[in-house]
């Protein structure tokens, strides 16, 4: 069975990005356009459809490192910022971006919430699972493309 570690993560997000724009309850907020993911952000990202990369991305990370708060994931995708001339210190994310994103993911049952942190539903795996398989049979039909000019 072919799982999320099979497969390579950036064409993994990618691919499960597309599926979340048609996940009903997922939803990115007017409001998203404008806002910094943290401090250690000087602009907000460039691609107009970050909170669906985000929230494939929130997935695979619950998948992978089981129950998570959101205290961790804040940690996870915050950054370095440069303070004048002193050294680089790390800033964690903004959670407000975070936390929206994760309570959609739980209002359309692919996630949910136990005393621990959240972790992903079965429904929630089930999806994960059938991408990673799916990206997996594109990457092995593109190898065997490959291996016939080869």
């Amino acid at each position: 069975m072919v799982t999320v570690h099979d497969v390579p993560s950036a064409k993994l997000i990618t691919a499960l990005a597309v599926q979340m724009k048609g996940v009903p309850g997922v939803e990115q907020p007017e409001w998203s356009k404008f806002v910094k993911t943290g401090s250690h952000a000087e602009r907000p990202p460039a691609d107009s459809e970050w909170w669906f990369t985000r929230a494939a991305s929130l997935m695979r990370k619950l998948y992978l490192h089981g129950p998570v708060g959101l205290t961790d994931l804040e940690r996870a995708y915050g950054g370095t910022k440069a303070l004048k001339y002193y050294p680089k210190h790390h800033r964690d994310a903004g959670g407000s971006s975070i936390r929206k994103i994760l309570k959609q993911l739980e209002q359309a049952d692919l996630v949910t919430k136990t005393p621990k942190g959240r972790v992903l539903s079965s429904k929630g795996r089930g999806m994960i699972d059938k991408v990673s398989k799916d990206v997996f049979t594109t990457l092995s039909e593109d190898n065997k493309a490959l291996a016939r000019y080869a």
